[in-house]
């Protein structure tokens, strides 16, 4: 990355204002720029073209409708000195990575004023390996006011044209989440990259469980092109079934089983400060802050599929994933300890769980996925799905785990997800089926989700790719004749059965429907080659 003169105190200022630039943005070695001319470079429409030192070198700066691009400006040399045209290489940015634009000055001691312009600093994110984002500086040394002045008004429209880019945030931060270093991680980390973007920011401390959702029912929200939710997936589906509910609100929907949800009305933003962080590593593909940051402030959108959970025709949550039987009695041991660190509570409910292994007797009825042409105009016409009756399938027995997955679930335990064949907007869900078994086959089940072996080569265990599933536990009572299971659902039992949706726990004491809903929320995030943000072109030119 190039270097600015060294000497004084040197800031990026906007407007004279006085903000200097953190540390976070450092500077890198110009050779991570290198790379050959993009083909379409040379038809897009030439902006600005001035001179510039960049690393201590003049440069032959060109501004286009895309990019920036520079070459070192040097002496003529005889032709075909392979060093000189080493030297010469033209190197470029992207103007889609650009996310703010200051001046640099520098200032010395008792200097009033402005201080002393040294150029333009831009702020930019870097891809430093595959998933990870980094923000970084360059700068534009030149010490003319109105070369500079022109210069940052084209940068600065230029921005304005990304209209996906948030301006105005609505932060949850859960100070309890993980280590309690939620708060740390977004005054330290976050929120000085949201002021470099010149993002505003209206932050709300959560109090207790379900403070976001009280909160979001009644709170203005005109004024906010996003919400920001800083902690764990807990609190992050917290903050989604939140926005989702107020969604069905506006729009007069009845809360019921029937539901068919209208998309929520503003994009979240998912800052990874859990001990697990499913939802940020299946979004970003890394549990990284500030790539989350830079994806967030990038307006980088990413459209999610969402389940909703009923049950006796009453609306119980939105959610992404839940499991039940083992991985739902594991988290009602663990939220009984909390007064344990996160780490060891999570071990000794696994062990816990384990030693008291038993399965869950009970019916589950699930609806494939259907990709067809025909189905899609179905959907499209408004046609139920679950009018099919034909299409459900049944099956009964013993099961010591269900999980029902719309995202793939990563996380530091399953580097390859507990749902790897899931995507985060396909319009299926995984329906991943334990059935009894002993407990050391069970052990090594849960012990392949962490190696690159596939956890699905069991004997006992089925996988499908489903729209629906119903889980219905059914009493456990010996000596159960056959003719009574006609009357399955009639009579549910009065225990209540812990559910895991997506890190919280959720009780109920009779039949789960659980139905798919494609692309109901849009979430900050994804690669930065398939997001939407990478697609837009600036109309401001």
């Amino acid at each position: 990355m190039p270097r600015g003169k060294r000497g004084g105190r040197v800031s990026a200022l906007e407007g004279g204002g006085e903000e200097a630039a953190p540390g976070a943005a450092a500077a890198v070695p110009s050779a991570l720029w290198a790379s050959p001319q993009q083909p379409e470079a040379a038809a897009e429409q030439v902006l600005l073209r001035g001179i510039f030192e960049i690393g201590r070198n003049s440069c032959d700066v060109v501004l286009r409708e895309r990019t920036l691009m520079w070459r070192p400006i040097q002496p003529e040399r005889p032709a075909g000195d392979s060093k000189f045209d080493l030297l010469c290489k033209e190197e470029f940015i992207e103007l889609k990575d650009i996310f703010s634009v200051k001046l640099k000055r520098r200032y010395f001691a008792k200097q009033q004023g402005n201080g002393t312009l040294l150029g333009i600093t831009l702020f930019i994110c870097l891809q430093k390996e595959q998933n990870k984002l980094k923000d970084s500086t360059l700068d534009l040394i030149n010490l003319s006011e109105d070369h500079c002045d022109i210069w940052l008004r084209k940068f600065k429209k230029i921005l304005a044209g990304f209209s996906n880019r948030p301006k105005s945030l609505k932060i949850f931060l859960n100070p309890q989440s993980h280590k309690k270093e939620a708060t740390q991680v977004y005054y330290e980390k976050v929120e000085p990259l949201l002021k470099i973007a010149g993002i505003k920011t209206d932050v709300t401390i959560t109090e207790y469980e379900g403070h976001a959702v009280s909160l979001l029912k009644e709170c203005e929200l005109q004024g906010f092109d996003g919400v920001v939710c800083v902690g764990g997936d807990g609190s992050a589906s917290e903050v989604a079934h939140a926005l989702l509910l107020r969604a069905q609100k506006n729009a007069g929907m009845e809360m019921d089983g029937t539901l068919t949800p209208v998309r929520a009305q503003l994009p979240l933003g998912v800052i990874p400060a859990g001990s697990t962080n499913v939802l940020a590593h299946s979004l970003h593909g890394i549990p990284h802050v500030v790539t989350a940051t830079l994806h967030i402030i990038l307006g980088h959108l990413q459209p999610v599929d969402v389940c909703t959970f009923s049950t006796t025709g009453k609306l119980l949550r939105f959610g992404f994933s839940a499991m039940f039987g083992f991985g739902g009695r594991t988290l009602a041991l663990a939220e009984k300890h909390r007064w344990m660190s996160p780490n060891q509570r999570r071990d000794f409910a696994v062990i816990k769980a384990l030693a008291q292994l038993e399965p869950e007797d009970c019916e589950i009825s699930f609806l494939p996925f259907n990709s067809s042409q025909d189905l899609q105009q179905r959907r499209a016409q408004g046609s139920p799905k679950s009018d099919c009756d034909d299409q459900w399938q049944t099956i009964r027995g013993q099961f010591l785990n269900v999980s029902i997955m719309a995202i793939p679930c990563l996380c530091s335990v399953a580097p390859r997800g507990l749902a790897p064949n899931t995507r985060l907007n396909n319009g299926s869900m995984a329906l991943i089926i334990a059935r009894n078994t002993s407990r050391p086959e069970f052990i090594k089940h849960l012990r392949r989700y962490a190696s690159v072996k596939n956890q699905f080569n069991f004997p006992f265990v089925e996988t499908y790719t489903v729209e629906e599933v119903k889980v219905y536990p059914r009493n456990k009572t010996s000596g159960r004749h056959p003719e009574e299971e006609d009357q399955l659902h009639e009579t549910a039992s009065e225990k209540s059965f812990p559910w895991n949706v997506d890190g919280d726990l959720m009780e109920a004491a009779s039949e789960v429907h659980v139905k798919l809903h494609p692309r109901l929320i849009n979430l900050y995030g994804g690669s930065m080659e398939e997001t939407s943000d990478s697609k837009v072109t600036c109309n401001c030119l």
